[in-house]
């Protein structure tokens, strides 16, 4: 991790519960857009999980139907109404899926409890993504992966320009940084990258981790 922690806006924990509670319902009905423009990266990150599988920050379970068969899934989140449209898609799936109200930067488990951490367009509303993203590599077995989901500030100048103009906006809105480095916040927290690839102009981060001990 470097010296010098990076300083990023961040909403508390109630203003994200509040402003994610209130969108659950948007999220939910926004399934079938997030399915054509997200379900590819989503299958191929996602179904390298194995075993016990973690879902920090699992909304309303959109990483669910992307999670290969025979794995045992747990889901967090700060939002109770995100959680019980979370429970409704389980259910629909016919999977059986733990469900927890819970803090990314405060997880409710012990060291060494899962083979895989996943999440994905959360570390840009987490409100300090380091500390989130030191507990997924806490829980995660050392020989474990830690699999990310991500949008950011694009590699096209002129849309990363465009991003920066309306970022302010966007995260008063949502509470979101959407035009944040991914894999910097990512080697900030000090785990070790195994492979990253950026999509759709660079908006879009898929990212492998391994937890650095």
């Amino acid at each position: 991790m470097s010296a010098e922690k990076s300083t990023r806006p961040g909403k508390s924990t109630e203003e994200l519960r509040r402003i994610y509670g209130d969108a659950a319902g948007q999220f939910d009905r926004a399934e079938p857009l997030d399915r054509l423009l997200l379900g590819r990266s989503r299958r191929r990150l996602f179904t390298r999980a194995s075993g016990r599988v973690l879902d920090v920050g699992c909304g309303t379970g959109a990483n669910f139907p992307y999670l290969p068969a025979g794995v045992s899934i747990t889901g967090v989140d700060l939002s109770p109404e995100m959680l019980e449209r979370a429970r409704h898609r389980a259910d629909e799936l016919g999977l059986d899926v733990t469900l927890e109200e819970a803090d990314a930067a405060n997880l409710p488990f012990d060291d060494n409890s899962f083979d895989t951490v996943v999440s994905s367009l959360s570390t840009c509303t987490f409100p300090d993504p380091v500390a989130a993203l030191g507990e997924m590599a806490r829980v995660c077995e050392a020989d474990g992966r830690i699999l990310l989901l991500e949008h950011g500030r694009s590699h096209v100048e002129p849309l990363a320009k465009l991003q920066d103009r309306l970022a302010p906006w966007h995260f008063e809105q949502m509470g979101c940084r959407w035009n944040q480095v991914p894999a910097d916040v990512v080697a900030e927290a000090g785990l070790a990258v195994e492979g990253v690839r950026r999509r759709y102009l660079g908006v879009v981060t898929e990212l492998v981790a391994e937890p650095s001990r």
